[in-house]
């Protein structure tokens, strides 16, 4: 597909403040990294919630593209097809 593929993007409630409260947005984009760029563009504040200084994932951010966990597929590289979702899932810690 082509960079100017748009995909769907989840974005977790307690990042909707970011996207002006949309539960989800689309951006165009051929990899996950392109993705998150566009998301940043049209909704600044995203890559500091979801990137460290170094540019890669925070450890606690899970990121999906369809169902499967961009950890074990190319990270950042990952490539996004056009009509695909992108879920952004904030790890959950808790317990006593």
């Amino acid at each position: 597909m082509s960079a100017t593929a748009s995909v769907t993007v989840r974005i977790p409630t307690t990042l909707r403040p970011l996207s002006g409260g949309a539960s989800t947005v689309s951006v165009a984009g051929a990899t996950l990294r392109d993705v998150l760029h566009g998301l940043e563009t049209a909704h600044p504040g995203f890559a500091a919630k979801l990137l460290d200084v170094d540019g890669n994932l925070h450890k606690f951010v899970n990121v999906f593209v369809a169902d499967d966990d961009v950890r074990y597929l190319k990270g950042l590289d990952t490539e996004v097809l056009g009509g695909q979702t992108v879920s952004i899932v904030p790890a959950v810690a808790g317990g006593r």
